[in-house]
Order: structure tokens, then sequence, then C-alpha cells
């Protein structure tokens, strides 16, 4: 089975422009292809894992990744998939999210000589004068297209911005600046930037002649990653310090029956072979396998094999009923938290991050999703005594220690 054939079968390819020649170049570890990270946070999350999972196994297989960090498009913002314009962030949030990014990315993609690189679009983007790139990119261009595309017509009735505008010309120019500049060939994307890409193709084709090879490949994985990663505290984070390893974890344990396989599919390195035999042969509370395997697999490859260890441990543990709740997420709170060595469960759920407010936490604690304990609490206005630490389970599948310090 080729390399191509594989990204096939994972289910990882949506749209291509030239599926022969993608195939012939892939399969030769001919491709020196990018994918853009706009840097819109100070790290990378559940979303961007699944195009760093692509990254690593196309350079696996002897192809050239470039991971183009958006410096330049990221003050701008990319509309789609946006009901409303980005918050504009600052020149120096921007560097501060670029250099947290490089970090993160060192422990999925080999940078080392002629490996891979990471470049960031600022560096030709800022310093382009306004009417030289009016005149050397804007003909190439048409409004009537560019309104066409779906990116565009989801903000039409809500507004678009001009400054939104410029995005699909900037990401183009993007392509084209690496075509030049590193002989990159190849884009991958999601399908909700398929009309941006082809921009950058078109333009690289247009300025450089018919006989410039550069090809588009659009990922199922990017627009399924929309869908995942959420969850009520807010993204499923890459960085150990807003999301744990345990949460992590247990993030991945938990996805839907039917999203296990494809999920194995797409982020894991676990053989095909060995995937498609659990498709047909895992049903009902036997996909539990497949999600513990999932969980630990992607956790070792964000945080490593000692973490995933401790992980998957914690959540045996919790869920075995047997107490062990040493890498379990923790808050800690100290006497000033109390009265008469009491707290109130509505301000317990608050301080552990389990509800976002008093008045959420009522609404958990009333349709009885609320156990301290092992003891489901049933009242609103119950003070808990804490001696030392109590744990809090929220649901079926979220459990936090609160320990008193």
């Amino acid at each position: 089975m080729t390399l191509f054939e594989e990204l096939k079968r994972r289910g990882l390819l949506a749209q291509l422009t030239n599926e022969e020649e993608i195939k012939k170049m892939v399969d030769a570890g001919k491709a020196t292809f990018y994918i853009g990270f706009d840097p819109t946070a100070d790290s990378l999350h559940v979303g961007h894992f699944m195009a760093l999972c692509l990254m690593k196994r196309l350079q696996m297989g002897g192809n050239k990744p470039i991971a183009l960090l958006g410096g330049g498009t990221g003050m701008i913002g990319d509309p789609s998939g946006k009901t409303d314009m980005r918050k504009m962030l600052t020149p120096e949030t921007i560097q501060h999210n670029v250099d947290c990014f490089k970090k993160q990315m060192s422990r999925f993609i080999d940078f080392s000589e002629g490996k891979a690189l990471i470049v960031n679009n600022a560096d030709w983007l800022l310093g382009l004068n306004y009417v030289e790139m009016l005149r050397d990119v804007g003909p190439y261009f048409s409004v009537n297209r560019m309104l066409a595309a779906e990116c565009y017509k989801q903000r039409m009735e809500r507004g678009l911005t001009f400054l939104e505008f410029n995005y699909m010309i900037m990401q183009s120019y993007d392509f084209y600046m690496l075509y030049q500049k590193y002989g990159c060939n190849m884009q991958f994307g999601g399908d909700d930037q398929w009309s941006n890409m082809l921009g950058g193709t078109e333009l690289i084709r247009r300025k450089l002649g018919k006989d410039a090879h550069a090809m588009t490949i659009t990922l199922l994985l990017n627009s399924e990653g929309k869908k995942m990663g959420k969850t009520e505290k807010g993204a499923v984070w890459l960085d150990p310090e807003k999301t744990s390893p345990y949460e992590f974890y247990q993030y991945w344990r938990n996805v839907g029956d039917g999203d296990v396989i494809k999920c194995l599919k797409l982020l894991t390195f676990v053989p095909i072979e060995e995937i498609e035999e659990m498709e047909r042969t895992l049903t009902g509370s036997e996909l539990n396998k497949a999600k513990e395997l999932l969980a630990f697999e992607l956790t070792k490859l964000v945080h490593g094999d000692e973490e995933a260890q401790k992980a998957q441990a914690a959540a045996k543990a919790v869920f075995g009923g047997t107490g062990d709740s040493e890498n379990m997420p923790t808050t800690e709170i100290t006497a000033e938290n109390l009265s008469d060595g009491e707290i109130g469960i509505l301000d317990l759920l608050v301080l552990s991050g389990l509800a976002p407010s008093k008045g959420e936490g009522r609404r958990l604690v009333q349709q009885g999703g609320i156990s301290v304990n092992d003891e489901k609490i049933t009242d609103p206005n119950l003070k808990i005594a804490i001696s030392d630490s109590v744990i809090i389970k929220k649901g079926k599948k979220v459990f936090h220690k609160v320990v008193l310090k």
C-alpha cells in the first residue's frame, strides 16, 4: 500500500486538483507542501493537531512540510466559518503566539536541516506597498468569483468587512511566495479553505505560466476538526497548562461511538489494517477498547509516553472505583475559601471550573448531574465540609479533585 493509498483509505483526502500528479509526487517523497496556522491564541488546539498529524505522516514518507505561521494574515483574520469579524490582535500578541506555536510544533515535526521549515508570512506581507500589491496581484482576482466563494457568501447577509475581503488575496499570495522562495508545490487545507487555496494555485499559474506545477488538496480532517475539540470549558488545547494530560486523555476516551474509528483513522499511527479489524468486529460496549486505544495514542503523541501512562492509570482507577486520584485534574483552595470548614456546593463548582457561574451550577445540581465523594447532590444550598480533599463528579465522565492547602 502506497502512502497516497493509505491517506485515501484513512479518509483524509476530500478534493484534489490533479490526483494523478499529486499521487506520484507524494508516493515518491517529492512533495514540498504547506499548511497554514493563524496564531489567534498562545497554544495549538485539537483542530491544529489534525493538520500536524498529516504533516508528520507525509514527512515520514520523505515529503517536506512547511508550517506557515500567519503573522501577517493573523492581523486580518480568516472569515471562513465565522459569523462575525475576529477580535483584532496586537502585533506583540501575534508574535508571542507565533513563538508558542513554534515550540509546540517541534514535538511533532522534525525541523532539522532540510527536513521541514517554519516560516512566517509577516516576512513578506507586512512590507508590501499597497498600490504595488494591487497592481501586481489585483488583476488576477475576479470580484464576482470571490463573492461566489462559500467563505464569503455565508457572511454577506451579516456583513463582510473590506478588511476580511482581502484575506483570500493574502492567502493566495502566500502560496505564490512559498512556491518562489522554497519550491513549495502543494498546499493542504480544510474544505472551508478550498476557494482560498484555488486562488493561490491560479495565481501561480497565471503569473508564472501554465507549466508552473502547483497543486491543491483539501482535507476531510480539518472540517471534521471544527466539530471536535470543544468542551463546556472551551477548546481542547495541546498546552498542558491549558488542558492537562488527564483532561486531554478523557476528552478522547469520551468521544462518541460513531466517531472513535474515524478518529483512529485520521489521527493515529495505528496500522490501518488493525483499525479496520476493530471497525468490523467491535460493537456496543466493546468500542470502549477502541476509545482507550485512541485516548492513549493521542495523549502519547502530544504529551509523551509517561504522561499517557499516568492519564490512563488515573482514568482506569477512577472508573474502576479504586479511588486513585493522583493524576486527576485538581484545584487547590485555602481556609480563606471556607466558612467553619465548609463551602457551598455552588461556590465549589465555580472555583473548580466545573461550572462557569452559580446559576449554571444550580442547574447542574437540580438536574442530578453532581456528586461529591460518590454521593449525589440534590440541594443547591448544601455546604460541603473539606478537611483534606473531595472528589467531584460531573455527569458520568468528568472527575475533579479539590484539595485544601
